[in-house]
């Protein structure tokens, strides 16, 4: 099994108002992966999420495709040692 993770990624281009969030939230439960997704106010999408590390890392290869009207030009990451914050995956507003 795969060592535990956490990753915050903030993903750039056009990806507010495409669906992104709810693209985002359904890849991560159906990888059992915890955590949120929500809009910035410059534009971007912000996604914190913790899981095993080689479904953390699927998940990330599919935030770069997302939704069909998604364009994705950039996707920033930070990783770090697992936390255990969260109790499953959640779109915030």
């Amino acid at each position: 099994m795969s060592e535990l993770s956490h990753v915050k990624a903030v993903v750039h281009g056009r990806v507010q108002g495409v669906y992104y969030r709810a693209f985002t939230a359904h890849l991560a439960r159906s990888l059992s992966i915890k955590g949120y997704v929500r809009n910035t106010r410059s534009g971007d999408v912000e996604v914190e999420a913790e899981g095993s590390r080689d479904k953390l890392e699927e998940f990330i290869r599919q935030l770069w495709v997302g939704p069909p009207e998604a364009k994705v030009s950039n996707i920033d990451l930070e990783w770090s040692e697992y936390k255990g914050n969260f109790n499953g995956f959640d779109v915030r507003y």
